[in-house]
């Protein structure tokens, strides 16, 4: 007889494959536009998403399980909020170096140490700050560091990639709140 699974175990995946499942459903509904059908077609078609919703949700779980934590919606929350305002601000100062006669450049790179290990987390935060306009990540030094190519050193770079990390930190279920 095959043992009992564990409930704090299956707990997590049911809770991961709910909310993949509802968020991939939700991108097929977003992607389908069901909107102007009806009847027997907006079944079917309503079938078909709630398969491809279904079989991406196990690909998903099969590919990349879910981590023991827990995950920190606040902290998500603000991460957002903080990508997006700094996106803005970043987006202007670059869109004002670009059509200035002489723009204030010091491009350079800044090698920063990450503590995230390496893994998902880490390959996550340098995509979320790889879309910030102004600084790319461009690869690691041998110390393990991200190095970023950045149009200006004297920004505050390095402090902005800590505060950075340590909301996906919390986010991710990591730190103290």
């Amino acid at each position: 007889m095959p043992p009992m699974p564990n409930p704090e175990t299956r707990r997590p995946q049911l809770g991961s494959a709910l909310v993949r499942g509802l968020g991939l459903f939700g991108f097929w509904l977003l992607l389908a536009d069901p909107t102007g059908v009806t009847g027997a077609k907006l079944a079917v078609d309503l079938g078909v998403g709630v398969l491809a919703a279904a079989a991406a949700t196990w690909a998903s779980l099969a590919l990349l399980p879910p981590a023991p934590g827990r995950r920190r919606y606040g902290a998500l929350a603000q991460l957002a909020w903080r990508f997006l305002s700094q996106s803005v601000v970043a987006g202007v100062d670059v869109a004002l170096r670009a059509l200035s006669p002489n723009p204030r450049l010091k491009p350079g790179y800044l090698a920063y140490p990450v503590r995230l290990p390496p893994g998902p987390a880490r390959a996550g935060f340098g995509a979320l700050t790889s879309l910030v306009p102004g600084t790319v990540p461009v690869g690691s030094d041998r110390e393990g560091r991200l190095v970023y190519h950045c149009l200006d050193l004297d920004l505050p770079v390095a402090a902005g990639l800590a505060a950075d990390e340590a909301l996906l930190t919390r986010a991710l279920g990591g730190g103290q709140r």
